[in-house]
């Protein structure tokens, strides 16, 4: 009898364990159902702090294309321009820390803290995702002027002080690289400002100034039209072999080049960047994009995490100096 009654209790709470693991695993499996729909219906945008069109917004897009396509979600890019890309950047800065509003970096992301007053700081306010890319910048003048090297244009200079000028984006990188140019060799020449590197070539080759510096990208087009004088990388480009470094033309304190980035707003949570990081890194290492950014003389980095933002705060600090020690300003 005692066998009896312990059989039917232990039958009992069996019953009742065996409902229990049951029901839980119609929650796990619900959890996971709509962990997939809230995932599969995620909406990420990502904000391009310029104007449409350029190689940002070219690859913003391409990468928002792949990704869409590689994890089911709906990636979209959304330019928002203005005051010299802080409007864009303070919207990303107050935006929910979900992950699902990103920032689209170049170096005025560290620049324009340097000479204006902002609500946002680059190295606080944000969590970097990824190093996108970087891009080789050059110095050149008009096919049809006597310049055909680096040495040309600093002897020129060196004559008629003040009287030659270039044009480059206004407070940003390439003024920047100007400023030490102009240090390293000791030379007088007057600085031109334009709102972007387009504006820049059309007034290089209506001959309204001497020189520009601007992306290799930008010049790519106008073969035949511009002619590249040396390149602010550290080693000589692949696409333009012959062209000297800032370092061969006798100025080894200039390495420098244009980057691009990804960054979310502060406190997100770390697994989420871990997430937008391996997708992203993911689509840099597409033969499409790879081709893609070879073909305008730019290079895939897919950098990720602590070691961009170690990136950023090294930029942040150098290109600081810089703008301290020649009195730059914004315009």
């Amino acid at each position: 009898m005692i066998a009896s009654n312990l059989q039917t209790k232990i039958g009992s709470r069996l019953c009742r364990s065996a409902g229990v693991i049951a029901a839980a695993a119609v929650v796990l499996i619900a959890l996971f159902l709509s962990s997939a729909q809230t995932e599969t219906a995620r909406t990420i945008r990502i904000i391009v702090p310029l104007a449409p069109g350029g190689f940002a917004d070219t690859l913003s897009r391409m990468l928002a294309e792949e990704i869409s396509g590689a994890e089911g979600l709906t990636v979209v890019v959304e330019n928002r321009p203005g005051a010299g890309t802080a409007l864009g950047t303070e919207a990303v800065a107050r935006a929910a820390p979900d992950g699902n509003t990103l920032l689209y970096t170049a170096p005025a992301f560290v620049i324009n803290p340097l000479l204006r007053k902002l609500s946002y700081d680059p190295l606080t306010s944000f969590e970097p995702v990824c190093y996108l890319a970087r891009a080789p910048m050059v110095i050149a003048v008009n096919s049809a002027s006597n310049f055909h090297t680096l040495a040309d244009l600093i002897d020129a200079a060196r004559a008629h002080p003040g009287g030659l000028t270039l044009a480059a984006s206004s407070g940003s990188l390439f003024q920047i690289v100007f400023e030490q140019l102009k240090r390293a060799a000791n030379v007088d020449m007057t600085f031109v400002p334009y709102p972007g590197n387009t504006p820049a070539v059309s007034a290089l080759l209506g001959g309204h100034v001497t020189s520009i510096l601007v992306n290799y990208s930008d010049t790519a087009a106008q073969t035949g039209k511009l002619r590249a004088l040396a390149t602010a990388s550290a080693e000589r480009l692949e696409l333009a072999p012959d062209l000297p470094t800032f370092a061969e033309a006798g100025y080894p304190s200039i390495d420098a080049e244009g980057w691009f980035g990804l960054v979310a707003p502060a406190k997100t949570p770390t697994p989420v960047v871990s997430q937008l990081a391996g997708w992203f890194s993911a689509a840099l290492r597409t033969p499409k994009i790879k081709t893609a950014l070879g073909e305008q003389g730019n290079l895939a980095v897919g950098t990720c995490g602590a070691p961009f933002a170690a990136f950023m705060h090294k930029q942040y600090d150098e290109y600081g100096r810089v703008i301290r020690e020649s009195k730059m300003q914004a315009e």
